[in-house]
């Protein structure tokens, strides 16, 4: 590495500057989408996790973030290398320090920091400790990143490398500017941990040591800790690369990126061009600054997930624990419980070819474990939550469609998933006796209050689920069912679609509610308000029976004909949320931490929530899903710290976010259908992958004038809240002309 492709003093000092000015620069005077990108907001989470600033390509498998609590904490812990999966882990530690004499405590000294002058953006981060006159700036690279150090007059140049887990590693310095590294990326019982490899390089000579002080050739152990010593007072930069390949790629993977002409700056304006090309992809105009904030903010979140962990070619499985070659990219990291409702679904219009490329890596994941992912990470599947969510999305990118993906494959592995694997929460694997009495008897039986669980399988936290399991499960069925009857495969579809009608025996006409029953089929008389443990989960998932009461998105009629048509739909949307919590809200978050945005009972911060407030375009109402919209991203989605009412979950409350600022949601995916809401833009212009553009214009808009009086699609008149995805990606040009005053006819 030649030492001018890196940055003296000086020039650190003018690059920082001029990126800094650019920076101002792009927000006084362009309306570039980027200006708007606010990765603070949320950074305080209500009860739960917190948002976080990830500096990161869109899609790409590189990922930072500083480790903090949340926005509020002034103290960095850490840098991690590498944030290997949202939310489960990171690997690789890296923090300045200037300790004269290192030792095992020197770790535990973190960087003060002062939130307002941080400076977050995808594509660059930068921040200052004033105590200890320590700066540091970081962007993203695809597999590779770029930290700077600028260290003050007083004190030592360290950089402290740990881990965060206590497995096996290995630290190798192969020379004084270059180091190596291994470390383990945990995964759960039953999965095998994923080895990352680690290579980077220093601008300028360094005495790399041990924690006792020695210097290192290679060293081999559990929770390494080691620390590169700096004699100059230039800026210290570090270049590296990840690989879960081989040592070998994560050289190659540096090689790759940082040819010996590129420098900082243009390492940041890589990253940024990266950012502008998918940001600029929906242009809005009208709405206020705070909304434009809110709105790119959750559309940034949206190119968070799933990521491309392919390099050159080749990429590591963590379902067969195999290194692959293939021509297409590798894609983990997706948590489709929270993804499938509206973030795929985004995908499938403004990144179809993308889409279609993750939804091959599950096929590949199918066909290497044998069971079709939930939550893909990158050493497995990740056993969270209910439901077999992969149907829809695959179903519903069929029905858009977007065809280069194996969908016969994949239908062998949504039937498997219906037909032979267990539908407890949280495990993976073939079916047991409470899966078998389900397929026999048409619900998951439940126990009654303070009966004895006598499976053993069934987790002791999350219980099982009963009504959201047989509910999800129907849906996931009708999926099936509904690409089995696409491909030809009749039987099969009977089979599938009988079981998507399993919802229907939950349905308790007296309460009109979705009740548990006990395995002789008797009602379970509970409070569907508050029993049923933490989160309801003996019965119900994180939300009680008022939030399940609405769950059947795939037979939104059948749901109607139990409630007993439209107008006692459109009563009892009315009362969900003018119910009361019948106690404190202190003592209702005790135990359901996960109910949050409460507004009556039902809760904005949890994504089985985000169909309801459209449903009352089912119910002669249109204009009440109007209000119902604009008043809960007014509300829940401000542009500030708390804006995120729940766990944000890699972009799948963002996606509620997008949809509904633009005025439509995909009501429900696996059909190729967009329901309307009311939008807070006068304009959306979404630039299609096919060259095309859809144009969504509402005329008169503002705070008050959220109804809409009347609407045309391409010119002719539209009297129904629905359009299709056809309409949609051909280029349509939807135009809604709003008012102060419901249009109580429109719609119906």
């Amino acid at each position: 590495m030649h030492m001018n492709t890196f940055f003296s003093k000086k020039s650190w000092l003018v690059s920082t500057a001029m990126l800094m000015s650019s920076l101002q620069f792009s927000n006084a005077q362009t309306e570039s989408p980027l200006q708007y990108v606010t990765p603070e907001i949320g950074g305080v989470g209500h009860l739960l996790v917190p948002t976080r600033p990830t500096m990161q390509q869109p899609y790409q498998m590189m990922r930072m973030t500083p480790i903090r609590r949340d926005y509020l904490d002034d103290q960095i812990s850490a840098f991690p290398l590498l944030l290997v999966s949202h939310r489960l882990g990171e690997v690789f530690s890296i923090l300045p320090n200037i300790d004269s004499s290192v030792v095992e405590d020197s770790w535990n000294h973190k960087l003060s920091y002062d939130q307002q002058t941080e400076i977050k953006k995808p594509w660059y981060y930068q921040t200052f400790d004033a105590e200890k006159e320590l700066f540091v700036d970081y962007t993203p690279g695809k597999k590779t990143g770029t930290f700077r150090f600028k260290f003050g007059k007083n004190g030592a140049k360290n950089l402290l490398f740990g881990s965060f887990n206590d497995m096996d590693s290995y630290w190798k310095s192969v020379d004084d500017q270059t180091i190596e590294g291994m470390q383990y990326f945990p995964a759960e019982d039953g999965l095998q941990p994923v080895k990352v490899f680690l290579y980077a390089k220093f601008n300028q000579s360094a005495k790399t040591q041990s924690l006792n002080h020695s210097s290192i050739a290679e060293l081999e152990g559990k929770n390494l800790k080691i620390y590169s010593q700096f004699a100059s007072n230039d800026t210290i930069e570090m270049r590296y690369a990840v690989s879960f390949v081989s040592q070998e790629q994560a050289r190659q993977n540096y090689n790759d990126e940082f040819p010996t002409t590129i420098n900082f700056q243009k390492n940041v304006a890589s990253a940024k061009a990266a950012w502008t090309k998918v940001m600029g992809q929906i242009e809005v105009s009208g709405g206020s600054d705070a909304q434009k904030r809110s709105f790119y903010t959750a559309l940034y979140r949206c190119y968070e997930r799933m990521v491309n962990i392919t390099e050159d070619g080749k990429y590591y499985s963590g379902y067969d624990n195999k290194i692959h070659e293939d021509k297409r990219p590798f894609y983990v990291d997706d948590w489709v419980w929270d993804t499938y409702l509206a973030l795929h679904p985004l995908r499938t219009i403004l990144q179809p070819t993308i889409e279609q490329d993750m939804l091959q890596s599950y096929v590949r994941m199918y066909e290497q474990s044998g069971w079709l992912p939930t939550f893909p990470v990158v050493y497995g599947d990740h056993a969270c939550m209910n439901g077999f969510h992969s149907n829809v999305i695959m179903l519903d990118a069929y029905n858009k469609g977007l065809r280069n993906f194996d969908y016969n494959t994949a239908y062998e592995g949504m039937k498997k998933n219906s037909l032979e694997a267990t539908m407890l929460p949280w495990r993976n694997g073939p079916a047991m006796d409470l899966d078998k009495f389900y397929m026999k008897n048409g619900f998951y039986p439940a126990l009654h209050p303070d009966e004895k669980e006598t499976y053993h399988q069934v987790s002791g936290f999350e219980k099982r689920q009963a009504v959201a399991i047989t509910l999800g499960t129907s849906y996931d069925d009708w999926a099936a069912g509904e690409l089995a009857k696409s491909l030809g495969k009749y039987s099969d579809t009977a089979i599938l679609f009988k079981k998507a009608q399993y919802y229907r025996n939950l349905w308790n006409p007296k309460n009109q509610m979705f009740m548990p029953k006990d395995a002789k089929g008797n009602w379970i008389d509970i409070d569907p308000k508050w029993d049923g443990g933490p989160g309801g989960r003996d019965y119900y998932d994180e939300n009680n029976g008022y939030t399940y009461k609405w769950q059947v998105q795939h037979d939104i009629p059948g749901l109607i004909g139990l409630m007993g048509g439209k107008q006692q739909l459109n009563v009892q949307l009315d009362q969900l949320f003018r119910e009361g919590l019948g106690r404190e809200k202190k003592l209702f978050w005790v135990k359901f931490t996960d109910a949050t945005g409460l507004v009556g009972q039902f809760s904005m911060g949890n994504e089985p929530s985000f169909v309801i407030p459209y449903l009352y375009n089912y119910s002669d109402a249109p204009w009440k899903t109007q209000e119902r919209v604009r008043l809960l991203l007014d509300v829940w989605f401000g542009d500030n710290i708390f804006g995120i009412p729940g766990d944000e979950d890699g972009g799948g409350m963002s996606a509620f976010v997008v949809f509904s600022s633009m005025g439509f949601y995909p009501i429900t995916p696996g059909k190729p259908l967009y329901t309307i809401g009311s939008p807070v833009f006068s304009k959306v212009a979404i630039k299609l992958e096919n060259g095309k553009t859809f144009t969504m214009i509402a005329n008169h808009n503002s705070a008050r004038n959220k109804y809409i009086q009347s609407a045309t699609f391409n010119g002719k008149k539209l009297d129904k809240p629905f359009f299709t995805h056809a309409q949609l990606i051909n280029g349509g040009k939807l135009v809604l002309e709003m008012g102060d005053r419901p249009n109580k006819t429109w719609g119906l």
